[in-house]
Formats: structure tokens, sequence, C-alpha cells
């Protein structure tokens, strides 16, 4: 990056996996070493990365896609909903260090989103219509929906936005 472009402003880590849908008991350790390895670490080292070449040209913007299941564990997603809380006090934890270097960080925390890493959720009737019926908007997200609030998080008008996980659900969580 530095090579191509110089600089580094923005950096989104958007990456997940749950490899585990059961009971958290019957969690294995492959399943967990996986769902750490890339909701945790992987956002851990990517924002070192990139926050040193953020440092050397004076700050820019961190974001890390979350989840719901960072304040409220999904049924049967144990694992998956303990690292993406995580990922929200990494989250902190990154912004309240970067902060005096310029460099925010914050967090969307996304609710039922029509994506294909949650197409499980989606391809069996009962589990979505339950899912729906916690959502006072009556309906699950379409993946651009989230996107205005990664915009305003990149953005100059998030400016004084630091540490902060922003909830875009539909309500789910209230």
């Amino acid at each position: 990056i530095r090579a191509t472009h110089g600089r580094l402003d923005i950096c989104v880590n958007n990456a997940a996996a749950n490899p585990y849908f059961g009971h958290i008991l019957d969690t294995d350790l492959g399943a967990y070493n996986k769902t750490v390895e890339v909701n945790i670490r992987g956002y851990f080292f990517m924002s070192i990365e990139a926050g040193k070449l953020m440092r050397d040209n004076g700050g820019g913007a961190i974001v890390n896609t979350a989840s719901v299941n960072a304040i409220q564990p999904g049924p049967m997603q144990g694992i998956y909903s303990i690292t993406k809380a995580a990922v929200a006090n990494m989250t902190k934890a990154f912004a309240k260090e970067c902060g005096p270097l310029g460099i925010r960080c914050n967090a969307l925390l996304p609710g039922l989103t029509k994506t294909k890493f949650a197409g499980a959720l989606f391809a069996q009737d009962s589990i979505y219509q339950q899912a729906i019926k916690g959502i006072p908007l009556g309906r699950h997200a379409e993946p651009d929906e989230m996107a205005g609030t990664v915009l305003y998080l990149v953005s100059d008008a998030s400016s004084y936005t630091n540490g902060e996980c922003i909830v875009v659900d539909g309500g789910m969580t209230i």
C-alpha cells in the first residue's frame, strides 16, 4: 500500500467465520480455532498494520464489522457471538490507544442482513420467521443498508466519533 498509494486513510475489517451452529457445549476445537482466527486475530493484526500506516501519515479511520451478537448472543451461535463481542471491545481498545495518533476506530453491529455469510439463517424458513418476529421493522436488511453507516464512520462527518459500536438492526436489540 505504501509503495503503490503512499498512504492509507481507511481500513474496513469485514470478515467472519461461523463454522458451527449448535449448542455451545458441543463446540469442537476446530470450529473454535477457525472462528477465533478469522473474527479476532485477523481483525487485530490487520488493524495493527493499517494503524502503523495511518500513524505515519497523521491519522485515519478503522471500521470493524461486528454483529448484534456482540451485545446479545445469538442462539446456537456461542463462539461466533463471543468473538464478535471481542471485536466490539477491540474497537474500543484501538480507539483509546490510537485516538491520540489521529486514528479513529469504530464498529458497525449489523442485525439480520441477507448476505452469503448469513445464508443458513435464510435457508431454514422456521429459523428465518423466528428471527423476523424479533425485528420491529418486520424484515431483514439488505447489505447496502449497512453502507451508509460505514460511509459515515470513514468520513469527516464522524470526525469526533471514536470507540463507538453503532447498531443497525431494524430495532432487534430494543
